[in-house]
């Protein structure tokens, strides 16, 4: 059976409250990288993920390289949702045409990677994405599964165990994603997991903001090791033309995710319930 990962084995208690908060989608855009960067080294973020097909990846990267003190992950990428801003893989799109829509750009939708994706193809692609990384000089300590594509079926899982497996890399697995992405059963033996991943919202962010949502997480955390996935960018004329008619994730939902975990009141509230941060670095030790 899959399990929660065993944090004794780090000098943690049982009553422990251990906490990540996540910064997905760094080369996504200039302004998602300056906002991670800032949030990494001013605001309470301590640990991120690159997604590598992206045209600002090389940015990226020249940041991780320069600051390997900062947990930093591969953000796994088999769609593009955006309307106007596009990408595709890394790879000749003759080589994983079961990957890409008949302009040569990732799916929008995880349905149509369900539907379409050839597992030994979505392998080619995903192992070329951490090739990549690693030789632009990244030092990952995880592998993780942007839109958590990598959840949507048994046979997208098991590439996803196996890129572990291969590169000796944690892999993020949360029972409760597995659940949002319509496929809660394939689990199985050997699979560690995060105790508890919290998000935001969008009915939160359109009628009251974040901060509010962000906060009573804060305050209901659970001991054992939680998660908090965010997805922080600055609301400035790049990233709404990024996001154009995509309010979901958009330009203002980003910014807010910057405000918020860069805001000293969030830190003195971590303090105050004595949150004890966590990194994927940490669970390396554990996990493989």
């Amino acid at each position: 059976m899959a399990k929660h990962y065993d944090l004794e084995r780090l000098g943690y208690q049982k009553e422990d409250i251990l906490l990540m908060i996540h910064a997905d989608d760094a080369g996504l855009s200039c302004s998602e990288n300056a906002a991670t960067i800032e949030a990494l080294e001013t605001g309470i973020v301590n640990s991120y993920s690159i997604m590598v097909p992206c045209p600002w990846f090389w940015d990226m990267a020249h940041f991780a390289k320069q600051h390997p003190q900062y947990d930093c992950g591969i953000h796994l990428t088999l769609t593009c949702e955006w309307k106007q801003y596009k990408f595709g893989p890394v790879l000749p799109y003759s080589e994983v045409s079961s990957l890409v829509d008949k302009q040569g750009f990732f799916h929008a939708k995880r349905d149509l990677v369900k539907k379409f994706a050839k597992p030994q193809e979505v392998k080619k692609e995903l192992m070329a994405q951490i090739d990549r990384a690693l030789a632009a000089g990244i030092k990952p300590t995880h592998l993780d599964s942007h839109m958590y594509t990598l959840g949507l079926t048994k046979e997208l899982l098991a590439v996803y165990r196996e890129l572990g497996r291969e590169y000796q890399l944690p892999i993020f697995l949360s029972d409760q994603l597995l659940r949002e992405v319509g496929n809660p059963d394939s689990l199985q033996e050997g699979d560690n997991l995060v105790n508890a991943v919290h998000i935001g919202n969008y009915k939160a962010m359109e009628s009251t903001g974040l901060d509010e949502l962000y906060t009573q997480q804060l305050k209901s955390l659970k001991a054992g090791f939680n998660m908090i996935l965010i997805h922080p960018a600055f609301d400035n004329m790049e990233m709404k033309q990024v996001c154009v008619d995509h309010p979901n994730f958009g330009s203002l939902w980003r910014q807010m995710d910057f405000d918020f975990f860069t805001d000293p009141n969030t830190a003195s509230l971590l303090k105050e319930r004595n949150i004890k941060p966590i990194t994927w670095r940490e669970i390396q030790k554990i996990s493989l």
